[in-house]
C-alpha cells in the first residue's frame, strides 16, 4: 500500500511538472508551481527529488522512455528499422520536446554536446538488445553491439532534434523514408 501511494504521488508530481513545463518551459517553471498543481507541498516534492533540475530530468526520462517500443523478436531488418523509425517519430512529436527546443535549447544541447543522460543510456541499452537479437537472427551485420548502438543513437538523435531544420528538403514522409534508408544501410551493410 505504501509503495502504491509513493508511486501515485510521484506520478502526480511528474504529471503536474509535464503540464507546467509544456505551458511555461523549464526555466519558467518552479518547484512551487509543480507542487501547487500536483496538490502537494514543496517538502513532499523534495522527498522524491533533491531539486527542480532532478525533477525535470526525471520527467524528460519518463516521457522519452514511455515512447520506447515493447520487447519484440528480432524479425527481419525491415521490421527492426520500422520499430526504430516509429520510435523516433513518436519522440520527435513529443510536445515536451517541442517546448524544450523552443524555450530551453541550452538544456537540450547539454544532452547532445556535454553529457549522456539516463534516457540516452536506457535507449542505448535497448538498441544493444535489438541489434544483438538482429545479429543472432542474421539480419544485422556483425560488429560490436555497443558501437553499432551508439552510432544508431547518434543517427536517431540527429534525425529527431535537427529534423525540423530540414523541413525545406524533407517533409514528414521523406523524413521517415530517408531515415529508414540510413538505418537499413548502416545495420545491414557490409562489415
Amino acid at each position: 500500500m505504501a509503495d502504491g501511494v509513493v508511486l501515485e504521488t510521484q506520478t502526480a508530481i511528474l504529471d503536474a511538472a509535464l503540464v507546467e513545463v509544456e505551458e511555461h518551459g523549464i526555466r519558467r517553471t518552479t518547484a512551487s508551481d509543480v507542487a501547487r498543481r500536483a496538490g502537494v507541498s514543496r517538502q513532499t516534492l523534495y522527498r522524491y527529488w533533491p531539486d527542480a533540475q532532478a525533477l525535470f530530468a526525471a520527467l524528460v526520462t519518463r516521457e522519452l522512455l514511455a515512447r520506447m517500443p515493447g520487447p519484440a523478436a528480432a524479425g527481419d531488418l525491415d521490421g527492426i528499422v520500422g520499430v526504430l523509425v516509429g520510435t523516433a517519430e513518436r519522440i520527435r512529436r513529443m510536445p515536451l520536446l517541442d517546448r524544450i527546443r523552443a524555450t530551453d535549447p541550452e538544456l537540450l544541447s547539454r544532452y547532445l554536446l556535454e553529457r549522456l543522460g539516463t534516457s540516452q543510456r536506457a535507449i542505448h541499452a535497448e538498441l544493444c538488445a535489438r541489434i544483438g537479437a538482429g545479429q543472432r537472427a542474421g539480419v544485422v551485420r556483425p560488429g560490436d553491439r555497443a558501437a553499432l548502438a551508439a552510432t544508431v543513437l547518434l543517427i536517431l538523435q540527429s534525425a529527431i532534434v535537427s529534423g525540423p531544420l530540414m523541413r525545406e528538403w524533407l517533409d514528414e514522409d521523406a523524413w521517415r523514408t530517408e531515415l529508414a534508408h540510413a538505418l537499413r544501410g548502416y545495420l545491414g551493410g557490409p562489415s
